[in-house]
């Protein structure tokens, strides 16, 4: 049994008011990912339900576009016109020029309006051929603006000289079932 005074000997050596510290060296120790070329570290049938999946955003560009004109048209769900992106479709500077070009020859009457029938909505068409053999002359492009409001929409504004007057034709393209169709016209 130990008495009183060697306990208080053992004492101070046994209990201490010190923090005992021991000094790490983290020089020493190497820290390694657990990742080879071949990925055996997964290898084992328990471990694939574990493996991590890589994460992969793919960029969707957005698609922002309006539901195409339907002039009160009735159509079937399966047969109804399907959008179409900008990117998907001619290159809008020389689209516009051609066609406004050909839609001033038909005003003239030295057209078809037949020639155009597939660019345009069948309402567009018929106010065309009404219009077909209007003017005097040829009018003459001087200046093309296009604007693009949404993907797959395209208005543009065309300057035309007629003699000593200047003109403005509206026009607005919409992409549908793959190609550009004219669902407003107007000359002001």
């Amino acid at each position: 049994m130990v008495d009183h005074k060697t306990c208080e000997k053992l004492k101070p050596s046994l209990m201490t008011t010190n923090p005992v510290t021991e000094e790490i060296s983290i020089s020493s120790f190497r820290i390694e990912k657990l990742v080879s070329a071949t990925n055996i570290d997964w290898q084992h049938p328990l471990l694939e339900i574990f493996r991590p999946q890589p994460l992969t955003t793919q960029f969707k560009p957005s698609k922002l576009y309006l539901v195409p004109s339907r002039f009160d048209d009735e159509f079937d769900p399966d047969f109804a016109p399907e959008p179409t992106s900008a990117r998907d479709l001619p290159e809008l500077g020389v689209w516009t020029e051609r066609f406004a070009h050909s839609i001033v020859e038909i005003w003239a009457g030295r057209r078809s309006p037949r020639q155009v029938e597939s660019l345009c909505h069948h309402r567009i068409f018929s106010d065309l051929v009404r219009q077909a053999g209007t003017q005097k002359e040829i009018g003459h492009l001087r200046k093309i603006h296009i604007q693009e409001p949404l993907d797959g929409i395209c208005e543009a504004t065309i300057t035309i000289r007629f003699e000593d007057r200047l003109r403005v034709m509206l026009v607005r393209f919409e992409g549908i079932d793959k190609r550009w169709l004219c669902t407003a016209l107007n000359l002001l």
